[in-house]
């Protein structure tokens, strides 16, 4: 085991014994440490966002921890999904953006030129996306890559079917007719489950990874509360969800190699640190490849991202929106998304490119 590898383990072991207290420490760091929390505290003004619904719980978090410690500044997010919040980041609506895929190239340019050409891309929120279900009497699922492309492709259309079985030896599967729900919107969630989707099963998923959700059929829902509301109300339906949003549902096992791995923040962990770092962009811009078949990973991952501009119209937005981001990167930012949401932790190795970019935030005339 590498150092590196070692090092998250250990981060990922320390949340559990810090969970009772990740957002009180966050907030008072955020207060009295000038360095990764986010400033000394002085922080002040408005800054809005809006973006991926899957970031929902842990910007909350982060929100009242940030406004706590900086009692002169509001941080407002509208969780509208990952599409919504890259349109209203490159039309210049919001100071920054959640999206759960990196911007795509047709609105690069349009991103570059609203940011004066000092675009800001960067991971904050990495977790896994749970394949959650409601069957009433089976507590517990594992599914190969191919089923489970099979089941949202409309192929696979009751849970008694053969290759549902191959992968549950011995349960008790019902033959309750299959409902796969999707997203209705433009979503990064949809985004990393179809990438997935191509890279583990592409003999079945021949679709590449979409924002739409790319199939014909399945019932369509409205950003994570409504999938998961949908597989709630409905027994033998199946979707796909950020693990913090699945409450009470069942999470299904993925097989990777000759294992079944479940939706744990440990196991995206492991996945983040097998990926690659995408080749070109600014060198603010921080967007990865993910490792879907990497050995003992959870490989449904999703890792989130801030847009963000390295310079704004005047110094408060400015100021406010370095504070903001360098908070919620942190090591207390990190351990209150881990606390309210689940979500793994970045690397420390990463934290250190990120930090000189955002502490370059600067106003236009400054």
């Amino acid at each position: 085991m590498n150092t590196k590898r070692r090092a998250t383990r250990a981060r990922l072991a320390a949340i559990g014994v810090a969970a009772a207290s990740a957002v009180l420490v966050a907030g008072c760091g955020a207060a009295n440490e000038g360095g990764d929390s986010g400033g000394s505290g002085g922080a002040s003004g408005t800054i809005s966002g809006a973006g991926a619904t899957s970031q929902q719980a842990a910007m909350q978090a982060w929100k009242a921890a940030f406004e706590g410690a900086n009692n002169g500044a509001t941080v407002n997010y509208d969780a509208v999904g990952s599409g919504g919040g890259r349109t209203q980041f490159v039309d210049g609506g919001v100071a920054f953006a959640g999206s759960d895929s990196a911007i795509k190239d047709d609105q690069l340019a349009k991103a570059k030129t609203r940011c004066g050409g000092q675009l800001i891309e960067i991971p904050d929120y990495v977790s896994p996306i749970a394949v959650a279900y409601n069957l009433p009497g089976v507590q517990q699922l594992n599914l190969a890559p191919a089923t489970v492309a099979g089941i949202f492709k409309g192929q696979i259309t009751t849970w008694n079917d053969p290759k549902i079985a191959a992968d549950n030896p011995g349960a008790q599967l019902p033959a309750t007719r299959i409902n796969p729900v999707h997203r209705a919107d433009d979503s990064g969630t949809t985004n990393n489950f179809t990438d997935y989707l191509n890279k583990a099963a592409g003999s079945v998923w021949t679709d590449k990874a979409a924002d739409k959700w790319p199939v014909a059929g399945g019932e369509a829902a409205q950003g994570t509360s409504g999938v998961r509301d949908a597989i709630s109300k409905g027994a033998g339906s199946i979707g796909y969800i950020d693990a913090s949003q699945a409450a009470q549902l069942g999470k299904a096992n993925l097989k990777v190699g000759n294992t079944y791995v479940g939706p744990t923040a440990d196991a995206a962990a492991k996945i983040f640190e097998e990926s690659q770092k995408k080749e070109g962009g600014d060198p603010g811009q921080f967007a990865y490849t993910l490792n879907r078949t990497a050995n003992n990973a959870y490989p449904a991952v999703l890792v989130s991202y801030l847009l963000a501009c390295g310079q704004y119209p005047d110094a408060a937005q400015a100021d406010t929106t370095k504070a903001f981001l360098k908070y919620v990167t942190s090591q207390e930012g990190q351990q209150a998304a881990a606390q309210s949401a689940g979500a793994a932790p970045i690397p420390d190795s990463l934290r250190q490119q990120i930090t000189p970019v955002i502490d370059g935030i600067k106003a236009a005339n400054g």
